[in-house]
């Protein structure tokens, strides 16, 4: 049994997509679909770091809080923050006020545009090729490849990236497939030239 549930539709889909509108939205349009860029790349990053601790539907809730904060995640943008924009961001209910987390997305932000596009190439050479979707008895928090991830991002310099983070990450942007065996989401193609 894959463990899809069928949802207000009829259509089945991975259980935790039921648990809440915001997560319905997510899982059926964004969830596992390709991301290429290095801003897109960097607002994931920056936002399942956030989530470490917490529950993905508060960081979710949040996502057009942080989003005005962390100037719609424009690394350079964000590279230029300082210590008034740690105080600013931490008076700022629109998101998770966590000095440790606030200073590693701008830390992180440093890294990334500094790397620039082989920020993107290193995330994105980890990508898992095409294997079988799980069942409900295939869920994991960690693969070998998000702790080579992980251990790779921390040697560049990035912050608050552990296996777990790494591998959210690593399923939020599409670079493992991991919607059950019957949820009605296909697989994304992977795209070859166009960053989203």
């Amino acid at each position: 049994m894959s463990g899809a549930v069928a949802g207000p539709d009829g259509r089945l889909r991975c259980p935790w997509a039921l648990s809440a509108p915001d997560y319905l939205e997510y899982h059926d349009t964004e969830w596992g679909r390709p991301v290429t860029s290095v801003p897109g790349l960097y607002e994931r990053l920056t936002l399942e770091a956030f989530q470490s601790g917490l529950s993905w539907i508060t960081i979710l809730r949040k996502r057009e809080g942080f989003r005005r904060a962390f100037a719609g995640f424009d690394p350079a943008a964000v590279a230029a923050f300082d210590s008034a924009d740690v105080e600013r961001l931490l008076t700022d209910p629109g998101i998770v006020r966590n000095r440790g987390k606030i200073e590693a997305a701008i830390a992180n932000a440093r890294v990334v545009t500094e790397l620039g596009q082989a920020f993107a190439d290193l995330v994105l050479s980890y990508r898992v090729g095409e294997r079988a979707r799980p069942t409900a008895d295939d869920w994991r928090a960690t693969s070998p490849e998000s702790v080579a991830l992980s251990k790779a991002l921390r040697k560049a310099g990035i912050r608050f990236v552990g296996p777990t983070t790494a591998y959210a990450l690593m399923q939020a942007v599409g670079l493992v497939d991991d919607h059950l065996v019957d949820c009605w989401v296909p697989p994304y193609p992977w795209p070859t030239a166009t960053p989203d």
